[in-house]
């Protein structure tokens, strides 16, 4: 439940010479997560926390720099408190009013009409609690999540922790999993897109052509987000994925509930997974393709890397993907092999998503999960 607190270090009581001061309130993560939609959410810490991993949807307004922030912490563990507080305020003192006009950008930006908003910082201290008395100074209503980003993390474990009613989809690469997915998603199924999530597709060229995956924290986050979107007493469809999507690493408790959960497996023909894998990366750079091969020379064998590097370079991607498939396919049945799901149904077809087969796999599911 919400409080409203006034501040200790609140300024005295307005008079006709000083701003209304809004008596601030505190709010739970959870009642925070429940408005968040409704107002701008305000994340004060410094731009490296926030890459690190921020809320879904704030806004990273930082009190401090990255070189501010470090400055400060310092200050504070050579020198105590007060000399930190002061160096703090010297810092925050000139950029002020450029605070209450990003706030004002941000806000209309958003499409938001009122003047409120949702402030929170690493624990929900000091950088929290002066911005909030920022904005107040200039009318604004403001929230502060109570244990800040801390707690929002907390909240966020919570969730990915608990038991959820999961099918996976399974298949060898190049099966057009994420492709199966989509379809099952228009259908009107709870999807979890792994992947998506890591911006990765996986394998030796999942991230060709990608971009940066995001952090590991982030990638919580958002997972989060997605599971906190769905009915928990309907079925959740996610891909089958190693205990890393690239660099991004699955949550360990979520990633043995994927692991102990029943599965479709997509039994298609080789050639087809080929023809689809020559969609997704026939056209890549084939730069970027030799350096994702490289990576997995020692797994893959050093001289069957070099066999489809050379393959790739004299143009001839779908041999280069022939001899990937092949490493791949080897190793998927060696897993397979060795933790074997207690519930799978195979599912063949002879194409990518046909419709007929993701009707069959959501009656096959219904029959796994119950």
């Amino acid at each position: 439940m919400s409080t409203l607190k006034t501040q200790p270090s609140d300024p005295p009581a307005p008079d006709a010479d000083t701003p209304q001061i809004v008596a601030r309130k505190t709010v739970s993560p959870t009642e925070f997560w429940s408005a968040r939609t409704d107002q701008l959410v305000i994340d004060v810490r410094s731009p490296k926390e926030f890459a690190n991993g921020h809320i879904p949807g704030a806004v990273n307004i930082p009190l401090f720099s990255n070189d501010e922030r470090a400055e400060v912490g310092t200050l504070y563990q050579k020198s105590g408190h007060d000399p930190a507080v002061l160096r703090g305020l010297e810092i925050v003192g000139p950029k002020m009013a450029d605070f209450a006009r990003t706030v004002a950008d941000e806000n209309r930006k958003h499409g938001f009409r009122d003047k409120n908003v949702a402030v929170h910082c690493w624990r929900g201290g000091m950088r929290s609690q002066s911005f909030a008395w920022l904005l107040e100074t200039t009318g604004w209503t403001v929230s502060v999540v109570d244990g800040g980003y801390k707690a929002f993390r907390r909240m966020a474990h919570a969730t990915i922790e608990k038991t959820h009613r999961l099918i996976v989809l399974s298949g060898l690469t190049g099966a057009g999993k994420t492709v199966h997915l989509q379809r099952l998603r228009d259908a009107g199924e709870q999807v979890v897109d792994l992947e998506g999530l890591a911006n990765h597709r996986g394998s030796a060229f999942g991230g060709v052509g990608q971009g940066a995956q995001p952090q590991t924290e982030q990638f919580e986050n958002d997972l989060f987000t997605e599971l906190e979107k769905c009915d928990p007493n309907r079925m959740i469809w996610v891909e089958d994925e190693g205990k890393q999507v690239g660099t991004v690493v699955v949550p360990h408790l979520f990633h043995q509930q994927v692991r102990n959960a029943p599965a479709i497996f997509l039994d298609v023909p080789q050639q087809v997974r080929v023809d689809h894998l020559m969609d997704e990366y026939g056209s890549l750079d084939p730069a970027e393709l030799i350096e994702s091969l490289n990576k997995i020379r020692k797994r893959f064998g050093p001289q069957h890397a070099t066999a489809a590097i050379q393959e790739v370079e004299s143009g001839n991607v779908r041999a280069a993907i022939e001899m990937t498939l092949a490493y791949y396919d080897r190793t998927y049945l060696h897993c397979v092999q060795k933790m074997p799901r207690q519930k799978v149904a195979e599912l063949k077809t002879d194409g990518i998503a046909e419709p007929s087969a993701v009707a069959e796999s959501i009656r096959l599911a219904s029959q796994l999960v119950g």
